[in-house]
C-alpha cells in the first residue's frame, strides 16, 4: 500500500512540473536546455527530472559574418532579416542539410583545390550548393550540372556540350569554367558580392540593376525575389557548415559519403560500346555512368586531336 500512495504522489509532482514547465517555456527557453529539477519525498527518496530540449530551438544570429572576407551588414534590420530568414528556412530542412552534408564530403574537396589554384576565394564552394545541392539538376531554363551553366555560357567558357558528351556534369572542367567567369565578373565589378550575385542574374543583368539605381553595392539594391535572397542562402550555407552542432547537425566522419579513389584512362579514339568497354576495364556501364556523367550517350566519337579522360574506381582494377 505504501508503494501505491509512494507512485501516485511520484505520479502527481510529475504532472504538476510538466504543467509548469509548458507553462513557463516560453519565458525561461535558454535557461532550460540543460536544466535538472531534484525533489524529495517525505520518506527521503530523492527524484531528478531532467528537462528535455524544446522541439522548436531559436538559434543564436551571428552578430558579424563575411563573404569572401568582405563584411555583410547585419546592423541593417532588413540585412539581419533576410539572413535570418535563409538561416531558419535551412537549418529546419533537416533531410536536405543533412544529405547536402553527407554529399560535401564527397565533392567540395575538389571543388576547395580548383578555387584556390584559380585564386577564388574559397566561400564561392557554397554558391555551388545554392545553385544545385551538389547535384547534376536541371532547371526548367535548360542549365545543367553542378554550377548551373546554360549551353551557350557553357560553350562561351570552353565546355564542350553535344549529344554525346556534356562538360557542364564534369565536375573538375566545370569548376574551371566557373572560376573564368567569377573571374570576368570581378574585373567589372571590383567585389566579390556583386560577383556571386551576378552569377544568378548575370552580369549584364546585375550591371543594369547598379546603373538604374545609382548605387555600387548589393545591399543597397532593390532585387527580385530570387536574386535578393541568393546571397543569404549562400551565406546561410557557410554559418550553418562552419557551425554545425550550434543548428544541431552532429554527423560522424563514417556517417559522410566518400568519393572513390580513381584511375584515369585516357581516350584518343572512337568507343562504339560504351558498356563493352567498361567490362573491359574491369568495371560496367553504371558506374562508368555513374562516375562520368559527361558521357551523354551509349558511345563516345572523338575527334581528331582530341582526347578525353574517363575515371573508374581503383577497386575495380
Amino acid at each position: 500500500m505504501h508503494r501505491i500512495h509512494l507512485f501516485l504522489l511520484y505520479g502527481l509532482i510529475g504532472l504538476l512540473f510538466l504543467l509548469w514547465f509548458f507553462e513557463n517555456q516560453k519565458d525561461s527557453n535558454d535557461d532550460l536546455y540543460t536544466k535538472e529539477i531534484t525533489m524529495e519525498s517525505s520518506s527521503g527518496e530523492v527524484m531528478t527530472f531532467s528537462i528535455p530540449e524544446p522541439k522548436v530551438r531559436i538559434f543564436d544570429i551571428p552578430k558579424q559574418i563575411t563573404f569572401a572576407d568582405e563584411n555583410v551588414p547585419l546592423d541593417q534590420p532588413d540585412i539581419k532579416e533576410r539572413f535570418e530568414r535563409e538561416i531558419y528556412v535551412n537549418a529546419y530542412w533537416q533531410s536536405n542539410m543533412i544529405l547536402l552534408m553527407k554529399r560535401a564530403n564527397k565533392f567540395l574537396p575538389s571543388i576547395e583545390k580548383i578555387l584556390k589554384q584559380q585564386g577564388i576565394p574559397d566561400d564561392f564552394k557554397y554558391l555551388a550548393m545554392a545553385e544545385s545541392g551538389l547535384m547534376n539538376v536541371v532547371s526548367p531554363a535548360g542549365a545543367r550540372g553542378f554550377w548551373q551553366f546554360m549551353p551557350a555560357t557553357a560553350k562561351e567558357y570552353d565546355l564542350e556540350v553535344s549529344d554525346e558528351v556534356d562538360e557542364r556534369y564534369h565536375l573538375e572542367k566545370s569548376t574551371v569554367a566557373t572560376c573564368k567567369y567569377l573571374k570576368s565578373a570581378f574585373a567589372k565589378f571590383g567585389n566579390w558580392t556583386a560577383v556571386a550575385a551576378s552569377y544568378n542574374m548575370g552580369i549584364t543583368g546585375f550591371g543594369k540593376r547598379l546603373q538604374e539605381q545609382r548605387q555600387a553595392n548589393y545591399y543597397d539594391l532593390l532585387l527580385n525575389d530570387e536574386t535578393s535572397r541568393y546571397l543569404f542562402r549562400i551565406l546561410a550555407f557557410k554559418e550553418i557548415f562552419e557551425n554545425p552542432v550550434k543548428y544541431g547537425f552532429e554527423l560522424r566522419e563514417s556517417e559522410l559519403y566518400q568519393a572513390p579513389v580513381f584511375r584515369n584512362l585516357l581516350v584518343d579514339s572512337d568507343i562504339d560500346n560504351l558498356a563493352a568497354w567498361a567490362i573491359k576495364h574491369n568495371s560496367n556501364y553504371k558506374e562508368l555512368k555513374l562516375h562520368n556523367p559527361w558521357l551523354r550517350s551509349s558511345k563516345l566519337k572523338v575527334k581528331k586531336g582530341k582526347s578525353y579522360s574517363i575515371q573508374l574506381p581503383v577497386s575495380n582494377f
